[in-house]
């Protein structure tokens, strides 16, 4: 058998004695100019002690901690609210810190701040009444913190100094290693109406019956992240780019009117003192519910209590470990309902809070699709570590914070819901409650990096959706959807490793682009198997800590053993698109005789010889020089060399196994566009069967122009397809198909 396999290969290295020199592609669409297969040192960040080159922690490696006990009450009637805190801020780095930052992030909604200076303007020609109104009559609302005062643990002033969304507290003395400090912080603000003003989280005024749904979140002074990477993150908030922040416990009460019904990050402390006696034996019976949720507000009560406006209060007490913020759901409107979900041979507690004005879609769907998110996540990462997981209904919302997150989606006043409607409220439930995961538990910089929270997540998010229903129709991860953005104008497009308040096509950029990528990997590069593991350990290797872009370049590397800098360094760092294609398909004939252009070529044997022959040759087609008679299939005793050797060398049960191609075929592809991806063929025969092939990216490595393929087959070949599932995000298939397959114009 490796005789004859080597005889029938070696016409194809004597046609492979053309000049095939490396040659580079043209410097076009791609933002970088370098060898596509070289190494990513030039652009990851030097190993060193607190991250190593293999992507893990290293032995140094250190995070800081933030500890909060926070006191605060809502002041329904008014939109207010104050609070004051203690943090306590533990400094586990190697540095002695001279001052501490932390961010006022509702400053960026102040009347004097440059967050809207720094954004280009131009006249909308048409206004709503109210928006005309709010952008050219009315006054600047007051918004943003107000700082009341900020003490040591003695009670004594601290200095400090607000720059926009950060303040800086001068401490008197250093904060040394292993050291730690306590203030206290008292301030008030003005909750913003979302729906009119914007804002990541705010109140949604209900007209008809007066009531407001708070969604509140960013509402306490926050401490700003210092690591190894950056030393203090103190980028300021300009609206894109997102947050950063320490992990620390939390204690959390909440003062609100006596009706009012909430939900937070954390566990409730004191639900005996906030629920009836009936609505705590109903969570009771939700803590054991597996299958389906419990109501454990009903939509009467809610209805009842939305009537009332009461003018006692309440306080819900809240505690939450090791998270890295907080956000609080309150409203009199509010149904409740909740089940069980077992993880890891734990209980984990999915709920959902709602008007009624969301039922009945919230009702049958919300609380089942964070059930089915957690187990999905957990799958490909870890166990979902906290007790609970929270979707509250808030329109015009979509937004997460540990354990609660804001998500819209509702029917119209009839009740009805549209197949668009719920797809996208089940949608953003999936994706607001998978960012527990990316990034409140794997804690990448948001300020610096969105795609590692968002792009991830939405990788995470297409995964999940999928496995609710292999139809579902999710916007981000299939190839084919990334597209229009990929061939677009280039001057609209930056690399995915781009700063968040750089980015010009946010959604595409930072959800789209990286997810697709990452699915690709998965599908095309990897295959799941490699992939899974590899993601899986990034995931359980920064779990509680904060990755850099390099961390989960290189472990997805380490991981697998699968070569990936091509990838990381064409798919995040430039704009290069996509586009392979069939440039040539050339057919060929064995015969005894040599045509003239392959005469007096030789044949290498062994590294440093050359066979003096007999040859077997394979000719093209389209050569003058072959007859007719020869342009046929092709039968082993109609080459009288082959025949002999066949019949000398082999014994007659030998014959029997042997491979009988009868054609030959040399495909040329070629690659117009900068991307680097493997080349996915499907063959389609005469007889109507089909056959894939899948060449790594590798087969570029010494031409990044074209690239070549022989095959030898039982069957004629009836048409040559690439990428026939659309799974490379090809720009361009009008080249993909041999022969050509024309497009058909609008007009036909």
């Amino acid at each position: 058998m490796k005789k004859l396999s080597l005889l029938l290969i070696f016409p194809a290295l004597l046609m492979a004695q053309e000049k095939n020199t490396t040659t580079v592609a043209p410097k076009q669409q791609g933002k970088y100019d370098t060898n596509k297969f070289s190494q990513m040192y030039d652009l990851l960040a030097t190993p060193n002690m607190f991250r190593t080159a293999s992507g893990a922690p290293g032995p140094a490696y250190y995070q800081q901690q933030a500890d909060y006990k926070i006191d605060i009450e809502l002041d329904d009637k008014n939109s207010k609210l104050s609070g004051s805190e203690v943090i306590t801020y533990s400094n586990n780095s190697p540095d002695s810190l001279e001052y501490l930052w932390i961010q006022l992030d509702q400053n960026q909604a102040k009347a004097n701040t440059q967050a809207p200076l720094a954004e280009s303007e131009k006249i909308n020609q048409v206004l709503p009444l109210d928006g005309f109104s709010s952008k050219y009559l009315k006054k600047d609302l007051e918004r943003g913190f107000n700082i009341e005062q900020v003490k040591d643990a003695k009670g004594n002033p601290m200095s400090y100094t607000i720059n926009e969304t950060m303040m800086r507290i001068n401490l008197a003395s250093p904060l040394k290693p292993g050291e730690k400090i306590s203030l206290a912080i008292k301030w008030w603000y003005n909750i913003n109406n979302y729906r009119k003003e914007g804002g990541r989280s705010g109140y949604e005024l209900f007209e008809k019956d007066g009531n407001k749904l708070y969604v509140i979140a960013q509402f306490y002074p926050r401490m700003a992240v210092y690591n190894d990477v950056e030393g203090w993150q103190n980028m300021q908030f300009w609206g894109s780019g997102e947050f950063a922040l320490p992990f620390g416990n939390f204690d959390v009460n909440i003062t609100v009117p006596a009706d009012h019904v909430i939900d937070a990050t954390g566990e409730l402390t004191n639900r005996s003192e906030v629920f009836t006696a009936e609505q705590v034996k109903r969570y009771e019976q939700a803590q054991k519910s597996f299958d389906k949720p419990v109501v454990i507000v009903t939509q009467a009560e809610a209805e009842a209590a939305e009537k009332g406006f009461s003018e006692k209060k309440k306080t819900w007490k809240f505690s939450a470990k090791n998270v890295r913020d907080f956000g609080i759901a309150s409203s009199r409107k509010f149904i409740y309902d909740a089940m069980a979900v077992k993880l890891g041979g734990k209980i984990v507690m999915a709920e959902s809070v709602y008007p009624k004005e969301a039922n009945p879609l919230w009702g049958e769907t919300s609380t089942m699709t964070v059930a089915h998110t957690l187990k999905s996540y957990s799958s490909h990462t870890f166990d979902y570590p906290y007790p609970k997981a929270v979707s509250v209904s808030a329109e015009d919302q979509g937004m997460e914070y540990p354990m609660i997150c804001w998500n819209f989606g509702r029917p119209d006043e009839n009740g009805v819901t549209s197949k668009e409607i719920k797809n996208g409220m089940i949608g953003v439930v999936i994706h607001e409650v998978g960012h527990t995961f990316f990034p409140m538990i794997v804690n990448s910089d948001e300020r610096q990096w969105t795609w590692m929270d968002e792009g991830l997540n939405s990788f995470l998010e297409y995964l999940a959706e999928q496995e609710l229903d292999s139809n579902f129709p999710s916007r981000r991860g299939p190839a084919k959807n990334i597209v229009p953005y990929m061939s677009g104008d280039q001057k609209f497009l930056e690399p995915i490793m781009s700063n968040s308040e750089t980015i010009a096509q946010f959604g595409n950029n930072a959800y789209g682009k990286p997810a697709t990528g990452l699915n690709i990997l998965r599908e095309v590069v990897m295959g799941r198997e490699l992939f899974d593991y590899a993601f899986r350990t990034y995931a359980n290797r920064w779990k509680f800590k904060h990755p850099t872009p390099e961390d989960f370049f290189r472990t997805m590397e380490d991981a697998s053993a699968v070569d990936l800098d091509w990838f990381f360094r064409g798919w995040f760092y430039s704009t290069d698109f996509v586009d392979i294609g069939i440039k040539d398909v050339k057919q060929y004939y064995v015969s005894d005789t040599p045509t003239a252009d392959i005469k007096d070529v030789k044949v290498r044997k062994g590294r440093f010889g050359f066979d003096k022959g007999p040859f077997v040759y394979l000719v093209s087609s389209d050569n003058a020089e072959v007859s007719a008679s020869k342009k046929k299939a092709l039968q082993v005793d109609d080459v009288k060399l082959l025949a002999d050797y066949v019949n000398q060398t082999f014994t007659a049960e030998e014959k029997a196994s042997l491979k009988s191609p009868k054609y030959f075929y040399e495909v040329e592809f070629n690659k117009p566009g900068g991307m680097i991806m493997p080349i996915l063929v499907e063959i389609t025969y005469e007889d109507g069967s089909k056959q894939n092939f899948q060449y790594p990216a590798q087969i570029w490595r010494k031409n990044n122009d074209t690239a070549k393929k022989v095959y030898a087959t039982a069957k004629a070949i009836k048409s040559i397809q690439i990428d026939p599932k659309l799974m490379t995000a090809d720009i361009d298939v009008t080249n993909n198909s041999w022969p050509k397959v024309e497009e058909k114009s609008k007009f036909d």
